[in-house]
């Protein structure tokens, strides 16, 4: 396997946990208890009230920014950066149990993404060598 970059390596596994989340949450659309529970104001017993909606926009915002965060950030800020990060979307994405099966099978993929994500960190070479610079004056 060719060895990536840990900026695009970063931020191409939050971008598979970012699809694997959305998709996860349209795949319920096809469900007639899922749309209940939604037009109910109660998801899985919750009241889902504006509060809760804003808290939910800012919890996804974290994996959202950690695509572009992992492309931008140095080695010395993105480390602890993608570890708090990680630490945050594990939380939210285990704060509610799966409740069917295919619920459980995307929750496994994106923890073992979660986990690439923490060993790319943890592994993230000291001393990053950046792509030679063309001149294009010289040309």
């Amino acid at each position: 396997m060719r060895r990536l970059d840990p900026h695009i390596l970063l931020s191409a596994l939050w971008l598979f946990i970012l699809l694997n989340i959305i998709f996860r949450d349209i795949h319920q659309f096809v469900l007639a208890s899922h749309i209940e529970m939604l037009l109910t104001g109660h998801y899985n017993g919750i009241k889902i009230t504006e509060g809760l909606m804003l808290l939910g926009g800012f919890l996804v915002q974290v994996p959202i920014a950690m695509v572009l965060f992992s492309l931008l950030l140095t080695r010395r800020i993105g480390r602890p950066v993608t570890f708090l990060a990680v630490i945050v979307t594990t939380g939210t994405l285990l704060s509610s149990a799966p409740t069917d099966m295919d619920d459980t099978f995307h929750l496994a993929i994106e923890i073992v993404a979660l986990m690439a994500i923490l060993w790319t960190a943890w592994t993230w070479p000291e001393h990053e060598h950046t792509a030679p610079q063309s001149d294009a004056s010289s040309s």
